[in-house]
């Protein structure tokens, strides 16, 4: 059995240990927020936070989450009243077209300014390496900044 926390509840796991974590918490947990995108670790669609970083759940076994805290997308904000600076920033700028890739960028966009609290084009255009197939990657950038005005501005973190 393995046990670990998802978005602060203690959940627990009793199949395969090797199960990639993206289906223990779409099937399993019945979270579909974190979506599949390539399976293999490219497109970041999976993108969910493991003890607060940023991490592709396609490419990890459940049982590298023994004992950890996993945020998802679902996580990320209390409810639909008190958005994180990040999902607030997202919906200013319009960003999601399909809005399938979304969830993953918002999560590794989340870890990203956690160390680049202001970040320039440059910054983003290097670390944020999620893939969007409707390519709104010049709306991801201009919520990325807006989110770090927010953050800065003491919005919740």
């Amino acid at each position: 059995m393995i046990e670990f926390k998802v978005n602060s509840e203690s959940v627990s796991f009793d199949g395969d240990s090797g199960t990639p974590l993206l289906w223990v918490i779409r099937d399993h947990l019945q979270m579909t927020g974190t979506k599949f995108g390539c399976g293999v670790g490219e497109c970041g669609a999976c993108t969910v936070h493991i003890n607060g970083r940023a991490r592709k759940a396609c490419m990890l076994p459940v049982s590298s989450v023994a004992g950890r805290s996993v945020t998802t997308i679902e996580g990320l904000a209390p409810d639909d009243a008190n958005l994180h600076p990040v999902q607030q920033a997202w919906l200013e700028h319009d960003v999601p077209q399909c809005g399938y890739c979304q969830a993953g960028q918002i999560m590794a966009a989340v870890d990203f300014l956690k160390s680049h609290p202001q970040p320039t084009d440059e910054d983003i255009d290097n670390n944020i390496d999620n893939l969007c197939r409707c390519g709104t990657y010049v709306r991801i950038r201009k919520a990325i900044h807006r989110a770090a005005q927010l953050m800065a501005a003491g919005e919740k973190t």
